[in-house]
């Protein structure tokens, strides 16, 4: 028996069903959310974009996106061992440069917030890092993907169906 036969020998869970199809019920909102991922990619390095999009998603434990953001930055080029660590990245510094640890810590410090705000050493971290523009856009980001997530995570957008449009 092959792999690849046991696999599909495998009974997996079913699927979910997503919750609601936020897109048609409100299409002024959802193009507003694209305009908004439009502006927050606008000039902003992608291998740091779609790292940052992928982090979020994984501390918001959004399934969908995480999937999206994944094969996004695999089909951009991104390697499957930095995709695989991210959710590590603190024990595997060494797969990414400062400045990208430094928008790592930022994104969770804004992801999560649990003391109410996010602390001075990582913002200061991060503003070494980036000059002002730069640090701008990695906060739009951070915001995006926030909301994307929320998103995902409430109507529970099911993982799985996504193609990166590059990879079509």
């Amino acid at each position: 028996m092959t792999t690849t036969e046991s696999i599909e020998q495998t009974a997996y869970a079913h699927e979910h069903a997503p919750r609601l199809p936020l897109a048609e019920h409100l299409p002024e909102f959802y193009r507003a959310m694209i305009r908004l991922e439009t502006a927050a990619a606008k000039d902003i390095d992608p291998t740091l974009y779609h790292l940052i999009k992928l982090r979020a998603s994984q501390v918001n434990r959004c399934a969908f996106c995480i999937d999206m953001h994944s094969k996004d930055a695999l089909a951009e080029g991104e390697s499957v061992e930095r995709i695989v660590q991210l959710a590590a990245w603190e024990e595997s510094r060494h797969f990414y440069t400062e400045r990208e640890l430094a928008a790592f810590a930022l994104t969770e410090a804004v992801t999560v917030l649990t003391d109410g705000f996010v602390p001075d050493e990582v913002y200061a971290r991060a503003a070494e890092h980036f000059d002002a523009t730069e640090l701008a856009r990695v906060i739009a980001a951070i915001v995006t993907i926030n909301a994307w997530n929320r998103i995902g995570v409430t109507t529970r957008m099911t993982p799985g169906h996504y193609t990166p449009k590059s990879a079509s």
